[in-house]
């Protein structure tokens, strides 16, 4: 595939940088996400099967079909598509993914440019040299007031930005975590109930321990489906932690991952994954989240300090 930029929807993708953008605004693409989204480009408008994606995306390493559906989800995320009601990348169940978008080279438009009005601020008219001076400094004098403006304006925004990261960093609770929605990566994504069902159980569990202070399922649910980064996301809920997760099934198993991501540094400081039997949802989710709930209690306590 060897594709220069394109456009995809009303994105536009540009393999070389591995980046898409629209409106103004930009988004990395991991490498093997960049290949996903140009393969079902390629074949836009029919069904590409998940062995085809394996063998063109992940030439090179042996993986299972999870690595396929976490792609998949990534790029919807990334693309703000709804999988439900999806524009760009539509489930063809139990056969693949089809791109839905219309796709095609992208063209750079130019930008109009008034040949006739540099000509004029360029040649002044004969005999009016003087009148073409005046016209420089008064555009000189204009330029320097813009430019004081502007900078007293950035210096502002600095000043206020300062101010607000200062009251963040002071209403953030050293014990605070916030729950975000959990994913569900499984085939089709048809246990995105358990998803939640899990999300909400925790957040119930952990908002019952003394001293930890959790955003309500309201809260947290705002966050779903939107590419924001933790850091933003701790900001604006005034927590120092972060705990995320994901749903998968392979047969009659389910396997719940969850981890831990302190806002300050963005590291991660805790991971589990849980491996279930589906013969009861509503058991599964109490027993994970009373176990993620006493780990998260320990390194929480550990990472708190005096």
């Amino acid at each position: 595939m060897n594709f220069s930029k394109l456009r995809v929807g009303d994105w536009c993708v540009d393999p070389a940088s591995g980046q898409i953008s629209r409106d103004g605004q930009s988004a990395r693409v991991e490498a093997r996400t960049m290949r996903l989204l140009l393969c079902l480009a390629e074949h836009a408008g029919e069904v590409v099967s998940i062995d085809e994606l394996l063998n063109r995306v992940w030439t090179d390493v042996t993986v299972s079909q999870d690595s396929v559906y976490q792609a998949v989800t990534s790029l919807r995320r990334l693309l703000r598509d709804d999988p439900k009601q999806p524009t760009y990348i539509a489930t063809v169940p139990r056969l693949g993914y089809r791109m839905v978008a219309s796709v095609s080279p992208w063209t750079e438009s130019q930008p109009e440019r008034s040949g006739d009005g540099l000509a004029a601020l360029s040649s002044p008219a004969p005999g009016s040299r003087r009148s073409g001076g005046f016209t420089w400094a008064a555009g000189a004098a204009i330029c320097l007031a813009l430019v004081v403006v502007v900078v007293f304006l950035e210096h502002g925004k600095v000043a206020n930005k300062n101010a607000a990261a200062s009251v963040a960093a002071a209403t953030q609770h050293r014990k605070s975590v916030a729950v975000l929605a959990f994913l569900d990566l499984t085939e089709g994504m048809h246990e995105e109930e358990f998803a939640d069902g899990m999300t909400e159980e925790l957040i119930d569990k952990l908002s019952k321990i003394p001293g930890l202070q959790v955003p309500a399922p309201t809260s947290s649910f705002y966050f779903k489906g939107k590419q924001i980064p933790v850091a933003e996301i701790a900001k604006s809920l005034g927590v120092a932690y972060v705990l995320d997760g994901s749903v998968r099934k392979s047969g009659e198993r389910l396997r719940v991952a969850a981890r831990l991501v302190r806002a300050d540094s963005g590291y991660v400081v805790w991971s589990e994954s849980y491996d279930r039997p589906m013969d009861d949802l509503l058991m599964v989710q109490d027993d994970i989240a009373g176990e993620v709930t006493k780990a998260l209690t320990e390194s929480i306590e550990a990472g708190s300090g005096p």
